[in-house]
């Protein structure tokens, strides 16, 4: 079956970024039509694509619950493939989940030319409430350029939780003050919007994506 996208940002964009979604909300949501406007106003192109488990709960077929990553590994390889050449370098990523899988093909990818780097938007380090239950022993080796985006009190990961992990040098966490899973923060704790940390992901990314192909 081939790959559904959902494409926005200039044609000639100097970077392409393809986007999956988080396990629980598909690549229309809120969250990602966010971010995704904060990429495409920095002159990004943004590719979004399904899984099939969420592809499905617009058909019929009706709401399927999110299989293991390991099992949509095949998925975000194939949209690769199903997306072929690109405005610019290639990245990939996604939200939680989203960037997780991504993660994980991301160093096969990079090693065989394909993408420049790897994004991803609320990393989930471990399930909440479940620290001891890490999902970061590839992170440890990982070779692929990635850029981190992750709240502060994000329950998947908090900052005091993340600086002590054994990461890859490969990786860059960039912290959004009092963020959480969807990278927002309180604006009246922190004096900061959903806008504000928005317009820091879409300039960071364009400037690590510019570093990443000048």
């Amino acid at each position: 079956m081939t790959t559904q996208f959902l494409f926005d940002g200039p044609e000639d964009a100097r970077a392409t970024v393809l986007l999956a979604h988080g396990a629980g909300a598909p690549m229309d949501s809120a969250a990602m039509n966010a971010v995704t406007k904060s990429l495409v106003e920095e002159k990004l192109r943004v590719a979004r694509f399904e899984f099939g488990y969420m592809a499905a709960r617009r058909t019929e077929a009706g709401r399927k619950p999110p299989p293991r990553a390991e099992r949509v590994m095949p998925e975000f390889l194939a949209a690769v493939d199903d997306l072929g050449s690109t405005s610019g370098p290639l990245i990939i990523g996604g939200k939680s989940m989203g960037g997780r899988v991504a993660s994980m093909v991301a160093d096969e990818l990079f090693a065989a030319g394909r993408i420049a780097g790897l994004v991803c938007l609320g990393y989930p380090f471990h399930p909440p409430g479940k620290p001891e239950q890490l999902r970061t022993a590839h992170l440890e080796q990982l070779r692929t350029p990635t850029l981190i985006f992750q709240g502060t009190r994000d329950p998947f990961g908090v900052l005091a939780e993340v600086s002590g992990y054994t990461l890859s040098p490969a990786i860059e966490v960039v912290w959004l003050e009092d963020g959480d899973h969807d990278l927002k923060p309180r604006k009246s704790i922190s004096g900061l919007s959903a806008s504000d940390h928005l317009k820091a992901i879409g300039t960071a990314t364009q400037a690590w994506a510019l570093r990443l192909a000048p």
